[in-house]
């Protein structure tokens, strides 16, 4: 196959999982949210409501646009775009899994591959702050200066921690390119445990994994961090004056950050697509495990026609079979050294993803000055000391 071509479809594939995934991550959120809050969620839109981000994508299209009187429109309208494409952008240089074979072409799992990945995702994150802060200046709202000020303030200032942070991992892989950091994570001692980064010696990188998490809080303007927004206290923060599709591309940006930073966590500190366990100890039967599992409760819940609400009965086991049709693909000798690798760099994200929900549906707001003493008098010390030991401790091994 041309190489062009195969670039091409690659392109096309990821395109089209990263903006499904921006679409339902939304969904995933509110329910996940609902459940902690003990209500519904979202479940009118379609089956269980599966259909609402593409109602969501309909009203934001359709609404209309303002600009606001006094608005810098040039600036106005570019502020979204720069945060949606730099948000974008960084996902090109994430490795999915392993090099694997497609019709007699070897390729990688990622759309580029560069020797400085960590550099790469580094600066366009440290760009990132531009679209915030100048959607918030050009606004012409006291309300949406003042969040785009908390914005470049807090963003500088937890960029610090979470740089030191990453790091020290580098110290022990030795590398800036993401796909050799994954393959320096491969391996067990003792035949169980990972060689992860964050169990690897000489020093555990889990507290460097912590302050990188409470770092990408921040940096995605997510709660107990977002300042930014502070519903309570500025309305919406920097994006107060927007609506419809640029509402949307900030929303879109705050999301497509989120699964930057988790992937870049778990390549750095979770062995990327490598096993829990062996595969000899059968991890790779885990992934039809769990979709037959779930296709097991599926049709049972389904099969309650009496507790089970009308809709329920012919949903549940419509979507069983399709997670037993997934379950029984893990299976084929083809695409196994495909989808395997795939699952287990997935479901690292899924995790962390779902942690990121899970403090939002915890944890209150912090007030400003409490969020900028955080970064500068506990956690920037606590990754400068962490960078230190873990200096010495590599120099002193080697």
């Amino acid at each position: 196959m041309n190489f062009f071509l195969l670039s091409l479809i690659k392109t096309g594939l990821v395109a089209f999982v990263l903006l499904t995934t921006l679409a339902y991550l939304q969904w995933i959120e509110r329910k996940v949210l609902a459940h902690i809050q003990l209500r519904p969620g979202p479940y009118r839109v379609g089956p269980h409501g599966l259909l609402q981000p593409l109602a969501d994508v309909v009203k934001l299209a359709t609404k209309e646009g303002v600009i606001p009187g006094g608005a810098n429109v040039f600036f106005f309208l570019f502020a979204p775009f720069l945060a949606v494409t730099l948000a974008l952008t960084s996902i090109s240089v994430i490795p999915f899994g392993p090099e694997i074979e497609v019709f007699g072409v070897k390729t990688n799992m990622e759309l580029t591959g560069v020797n400085i990945g960590v550099l790469f995702i580094l600066a366009l994150s440290s760009l990132g702050v531009y679209g915030i802060a100048i959607g918030g200046w050009a606004s012409n709202s006291k309300y949406s200066l003042m969040g785009g000020l908390r914005s470049s303030a807090q963003m500088i200032s937890y960029e610090l921690p979470m740089s030191l942070a990453i790091a020290a991992p580098l110290l022990i892989v030795n590398t800036l390119n993401f796909r050799d950091m994954v393959n320096a994570q491969s391996g067990y001692w003792l035949g169980v445990i990972p060689k992860w980064n964050v169990f690897a010696g000489p020093f555990p990188q889990f507290f460097s994994f912590l302050i990188f998490l409470i770092a990408a809080f921040a940096e995605t303007n997510r709660v107990p961090f977002d300042l930014p927004e502070a519903e309570s206290e500025l309305v919406s923060g920097f994006h107060t004056e927007y609506s419809s599709l640029g509402f949307a591309a900030f929303f879109m940006a705050e999301y497509a950050n989120m699964i930057t930073v988790c992937s870049v966590a778990t390549l750095l500190y979770l062995g990327g697509w490598q096993p829990l366990w062996p595969s000899s100890l059968g991890s790779d039967f885990l992934a039809p495990l769990i979709h037959f599992a779930a296709a097991g409760m599926l049709f049972y819940h389904g099969g309650q026609t009496v507790k089970s609400r009308t809709w329920d009965r012919f949903s549940f086991p419509a979507f069983g079979v399709i997670f037993l049709l997934v379950g029984a693909l893990f299976l084929v000798p083809v695409l196994k050294p495909i989808l395997i690798p795939l699952f287990w760099f997935v479901g690292k994200v899924g995790i962390l993803l779902f942690i990121f929900i899970w403090i939002r549906g915890t944890l209150p707001r912090f007030r400003y000055d409490q969020l900028m003493r955080f970064a500068w008098t506990f956690l920037f010390p606590v990754a400068i000391a962490n960078l230190l030991i873990t200096g010495l401790l590599v120099a002193l091994q080697s």
